[in-house]
């Protein structure tokens, strides 16, 4: 029963990842049918706003704990789950401002970075018509958090297909004077993104204002009327989980220009291997965000064997797709590079060697990859975020880097010392966040939170 029910919830939340991914891959490909100077100058661009999105979808990620364990208390609690939400929107709208100011100063942050300053100048124009999509993509995640919460996810996901659908076609009119418009290259895929992340959100705005799932809420009645209690625990929960995510990232952007100083084979052989995971991880991702759903409505209802059951069947059901997964990578790994390179290439000999070896690398770490997704996902559902940034922190920066960096640099091992420092990271991460879930009672985590308690754990 669990089991259907954590599938039912998580496959549209898998796809709605999947499409958020698509949006970029989308732009990522025209950006190389412009050359290999706009693709350089847009992957830098994409790359520093990313890094703000993410720390911005960690922010306004505390909505989903937030509205499910209301909804566990009271599933006609219509007044604070609304409040949750508005306070979400405020958050997005409060991070985005000082963010909007940072990014629009792009080209002077490339330039401090060392890049080329022509890369910078192209790069800095396409991200002043990028950034303003930032807003709109968080209110987008508010919102899908709230119909998730509700357990009807596909709402999200059918928005969110129709967006890559309309992203494609309005970045490639614009950037390449498609229909009439005139061809603006870069700033031509800026707009469209932006134009296709508003969409996301008005779509999204649309549904839930005449959906009579939704519309009971009134999510947007009173709007203007300050909330601080509220604004307060949602920035305890968020900023964790904000931090938590960008300490995951950076570290794979790091290992980037890592591999970069090794070498361009290993550059190259990186950049493919870490495809097929990044792929891979949408469906534990999904499964996490259904763990904190799950776990959060049985929380608010004071339900402990609830809690057991959906965190320990959305492990179950992540592990059972790890073990696809982690085989493939480990047992097939030559014809999945063959997806990108053409393996009778004798030029892409050395590149080819090094994917398939990377990806060993990539096999063994899915488990840990994995366990640290739903374990973040689970206790998130017990409003429980503190910790796991600490963990993260830790794993990541503290030992995973570190040895990353000892073993690709001052051993033999090179780029495959790189990932086994990915993996280590994972490791150290996924473990303590598995104990923590296994001592949930001992730590108080079970504890059914009384109204507008702060909800972050011990």
């Amino acid at each position: 029963m669990e089991a259907r029910a954590m599938v039912a919830l998580a496959w549209p939340l898998v796809l709605t990842n999947v499409a958020q991914v698509a949006l970029g891959f989308t732009d990522v490909i025209m950006m190389g049918w412009l050359g290999p100077e706009a693709l350089a100058a847009g992957a830098l661009a994409t790359n520093l706003n990313f890094a703000f999105l993410i720390f911005g979808i960690g922010l306004v990620t505390a909505t989903a704990p937030l509205i499910a364990i209301e909804l566990g208390r009271n599933r006609h609690s219509v007044r604070d789950v609304r409040r949750s939400v508005r306070q979400g929107l405020w958050a997005a709208i409060t991070i985005s401002i000082p963010f909007w100011f940072v990014l629009w100063h792009g080209e002077a942050i490339m330039l401090a970075l060392g890049q080329e300053p022509a890369l910078a100048a192209e790069g800095g124009r396409y991200l002043r018509t990028l950034q303003w999509g930032l807003l709109p993509f968080l209110g987008y995640v508010v919102l899908r958090n709230f119909v998730s919460a509700l357990e009807r996810p596909q709402a999200a996901m059918w928005v969110g297909g129709l967006a890559v659908i309309l992203n494609a076609m309005v970045v490639y009119a614009l950037m390449f004077g498609a229909f009439g418009l005139p061809a603006l290259g870069l700033t031509g895929a800026g707009i469209g993104t932006t134009i296709a992340n508003l969409f996301l959100f008005f779509g999204l705005v649309f549904v839930v204002s005449v959906d009579r799932r939704f519309k009971r809420f009134q999510l947007f009645g009173r709007f203007w009327r300050p909330d601080w209690a509220r604004f307060r625990v949602l920035w305890q929960l968020g900023l964790p989980i904000a931090f938590t995510l960008a300490f995951e990232v950076t570290i794979f952007n790091a290992s980037a220009f890592l591999m970069g100083l090794i070498g361009a084979d290993s550059l190259a052989a990186h950049a493919i291997a870490i495809q097929l995971p990044s792929v891979a991880f949408m469906v534990p991702l999904g499964l996490g965000m259904a763990a904190t759903v799950r776990v959060g409505r049985a929380y608010g209802r004071g339900d402990r064997e609830g809690i057991r059951r959906a965190g320990w069947t959305a492990f179950a059901l992540a592990m059972s797709f790890a073990c696809v997964t982690a085989a493939a990578m480990l047992f097939a790994g030559r014809p999945l590079v063959g997806i990108f390179l053409d393996l009778g290439d004798p030029a892409s000999q050395t590149v080819i060697g090094l994917a398939v070896t990377f990806l060993i690398y990539a096999g063994l770490f899915q488990f840990f990859d994995v366990g640290q997704a739903i374990g973040t996902g689970m206790l998130r559902g017990l409003g429980d975020t503190r910790v796991p940034m600490i963990y993260a922190a830790i794993g990541y920066w503290g030992i995973g880097m570190p040895l990353g960096i000892l073993l690709g640099f001052w051993t033999p091992l090179a780029g495959a010392g790189i990932w086994i420092g990915l993996a280590t990271g994972l490791g150290v991460v996924a473990i303590p966040l598995m104990i923590r879930w296994i001592r949930r009672d001992g730590l108080g985590l079970t504890t059914q939170p009384p109204p507008d308690a702060k909800l972050t754990a011990p």
